[in-house]
C-alpha cells in the first residue's frame, strides 16, 4: 500500500482516484456479442458459452431434479450457515415494506401511492474463481419478498456444464426455480432480449466483471433496466488509536482478495496504528490462497495519516466508498456524519464480511463513487411506486381554478380545457338543480 502523511486537500482528488481500467475496444466487443444473441438466440449463446466458458453443450436450463439434489452435496455446516444467512436477510428486507398511506392534500383531493413488484427480473451470479452463492441470497430473497412473478437466474457453468451446488441450494432457499447455466455477456443478452430458452426480463441485477458491467450498461440504454453501475469491490476504513491493527489489516485484505482491480483505503490519525496495520497487511497477505489478486489490489491502494476525525470524515465522504468501516472510538456517533457510502460497519467487532454474508443487509452496493447518488440493492429495487389520485366534485371546484391558471400561464390550453369543461358542467348541474 502507498503511504501518505497529511497530504494537502488540493491533492486529495488525485490520490483518491480508482484504478484505471483500459476500456479500449471493450464496448465494441460487448455490443457484437449482444447483437448476435439478440439476432440468433440460443445458437449465439451456445457459441459464446463455448468460447468464454469452455462449455460445449446446448442445454442451458438446469433441471429441477439437479437443483433438488444439490442439498445432498453440501455439508450440514454449510447448509446451516446458508439457512441462518437467509433468515437474517429475509428479516431485514421484510422490514423495508412501507404501508400505503392516503393523503388528503386539500378537501376533496385524495392522493396515495401503491407498491407494485416488477413482474420479471433476472439475476446474474458470477462464477469464475469463486461460487458467489451469497449473492443468490442477496438478490433472490428481496425479489421473493417483493412478489416478482418471474425470477430467473443466470450463472456460468464449468467446462462440464456443472454449477456449484451451493449456488443451486441458495437459489432453492430463495424460491428461484428457473436457473440457466449461462455466463458473461451472453447471459446479459439472453435476459435482456430473450431466446428460445431464456425469457426476457424487465430488470437485471447482479455484479460481474468489466464485460458483464459493460453489457448491463449497453442493454440499459434501450431495452432493460439494471440495478446500478457496479465495478470492482472497495473498502475504506477509518481507524484511530483504539483500533486493533490485525483487525484493520484483515478487513483491508478481505476486499483486496477480490482481485487486482479492487482498491482498499486506510485513514487514520495514529502514526503507530498506521505502521502496525501496514506491517500486519504484509504478514497476513502472504498466507492468503488468493495472494496474487490481493497483492495486485494493494499496489493501487493507499494509507493516509490525517490530522483529525473531521479530516477523515471529509476524505471518506469525498471518496464515497462501497464499504465503510468505522474502527474508531464512539463509532456510533461518528456514523451519524456519514453522507456518502454504500454500507457502513460500526465498531471494532463489525467486520465487512458480516454484511457480505449473514448480518441481513444487502451486499450488492454501488462502487466507483456511485454511492453519492445510488443506494445499494434493497426491497425498493424490485418495486415500482404507482401514484393514484381521486378528486371529488367539491375538490375540483376548489382546485380547478388553480390548475386553469397554471395551465394558461404555460400556454397549454388543452390542459386548461380539461378542467374548464368539468367546472362548467358542475355549474350547469347546480343551476338546473
Amino acid at each position: 500500500m502507498q503511504k501518505y502523511i497529511n497530504p494537502p486537500k488540493s491533492d486529495w482528488s488525485t490520490l483518491l482516484k480508482r484504478p484505471a481500467t483500459d476500456v479500449s475496444g471493450l464496448y465494441d466487443t460487448v455490443k457484437k456479442v449482444l447483437d448476435e444473441v439478440k439476432l440468433e438466440g440460443d445458437q449465439a449463446v451456445a457459441r459464446y458459452s463455448e468460447k468464454f466458458d469452455g462449455y460445449t453443450g446446448n442445454e442451458f436450463q438446469i433441471p429441477s431434479e439437479t437443483i433438488a439434489r444439490a442439498e445432498s452435496q453440501l455439508s450440514d455446516g454449510l447448509k446451516a450457515a446458508i439457512r441462518t444467512a437467509a433468515a437474517n436477510i429475509e428479516k431485514f428486507h421484510i422490514s423495508q415494506w412501507q404501508p400505503m398511506t392516503r393523503v388528503e392534500t386539500q378537501p376533496g383531493v385524495i392522493c396515495w401511492q401503491k407498491s407494485v413488484p416488477i413482474e420479471k427480473v433476472g439475476l446474474y451470479i458470477p462464477g469464475g474463481t469463486a461460487p458467489l452463492f451469497s449473492t443468490v441470497l442477496m438478490l433472490g430473497i428481496p425479489a421473493r419478498i417483493a412478489g416478482c412473478k418471474e425470477v430467473i437466474l443466470c450463472t456460468p457453468p464449468d467446462k462440464n456444464g456443472a454449477v456449484h451446488p451451493a449456488i443451486l441450494f441458495a437459489a432453492h432457499m430463495a424460491g428461484i426455480k428457473k436457473i440457466y447455466k449461462i455466463g458473461g455477456i451472453q447471459a446479459i443478452g439472453a435476459m435482456a432480449h430473450g431466446t428460445e430458452t431464456v425469457p426476457s426480463v424487465y430488470k437485471i441485477f447482479g455484479p460481474g466483471n468489466r464485460f458483464v458491467t459493460a453489457a448491463k450498461q449497453l442493454v440499459s440504454i434501450n431495452e432493460t433496466t439494471i440495478d446500478m453501475p457496479a465495478g470492482p469491490s472497495e473498502v475504506l476504513i477509518m481507524a484511530d488509536e483504539s483500533a486493533n491493527p490485525a483487525f484493520v489489516a484483515a478487513d483491508l485484505l478481505s476486499q483486496a482478495e477480490h482481485g487486482a482491480d479492487s482498491q482498499v483505503i486506510l485513514l487514520t490519525t495514529s502514526p503507530d496504528l498506521l505502521d502496525a496495520t501496514l506491517a500486519e497487511v504484509d504478514k497476513q497477505v502472504k498466507v492468503l490462497p488468493r495472494v496474487a489478486g490481493a497483492l495486485g489490489a494493494l499496489e493501487d491502494s493507499r494509507a493516509f495519516l490525517l490530522t483529525s476525525m473531521d479530516e477523515m470524515m471529509e476524505m471518506s465522504n469525498r471518496y464515497a466508498p462501497e464499504h465503510l468501516i468505522l474502527a474508531v472510538k464512539d463509532a456510533t456517533s461518528v456514523a451519524e456524519r456519514v453522507v456518502n457510502a454504500g454500507s457502513v460497519f460500526i465498531g471494532h467487532y463489525t467486520p465487512e464480511s458480516a454484511g457480505d454474508y449473514a448480518s441481513g443487509t444487502n451486499h450488492t452496493l454501488p462502487t466507483n463513487g456511485h454511492a453519492r447518488t445510488y443506494s445499494g440493492v434493497n426491497l425498493d429495487s424490485y418495486i415500482r411506486k404507482i401514484t393514484f389520485q381521486k378528486i371529488t366534485e367539491e375538490g375540483l371546484r376548489d382546485l380547478g381554478p388553480v390548475i386553469e391558471t397554471m395551465a394558461e400561464a404555460e400556454l397549454l390550453q388543452a390542459h386548461k380545457n380539461a378542467v374548464t369543461l368539468r367546472l362548467n358542467s358542475l355549474k350547469s348541474f347546480a343551476i338546473n338543480q
